[in-house]
């Protein structure tokens, strides 16, 4: 939202409340900036790489389970061919700010 700004009401007075749900957030972003990762197992791990706190949907498919330990799943999820990235919480901001402002975009055209 530009400037720390709210979305707001449109100007007919009618209020709406929107729920956006980030499929796989952090794994979706990295898949924006390295396209040679969609369709592959991607996890994204914690502060430290500590756990898995993101993956893909190829990754939920393999049966790894969000807040995995890293260093008890490491050696298997190499065995599978699993990519893992550190989080890049400026990436995941930035793309966030940019989703709420094609939102408010949407909002002020109703």
């Amino acid at each position: 939202m530009p400037n720390g700004s709210a979305l707001h009401a449109p100007a007919n007075g009618r209020q709406a409340t929107v729920l956006i749900d980030g499929n796989n957030f952090y794994a979706s972003c990295e898949a924006v900036v390295d396209p040679a990762v969609i369709g592959r197992p991607l996890v994204v791990l914690s502060n430290n790489d500590g756990c898995i706190v993101s993956r893909s949907a190829e990754a939920r498919a393999l049966g790894i389970r969000m807040g995995q330990p890293w260093f008890q799943v490491q050696r298997q999820l190499e065995r599978l061919g699993v990519i893992v990235r550190s989080s890049n919480y400026a990436l995941y901001a930035d793309m966030s700010q940019r989703l709420m402002s094609v939102l408010e975009e949407w909002v002020e055209a109703l």
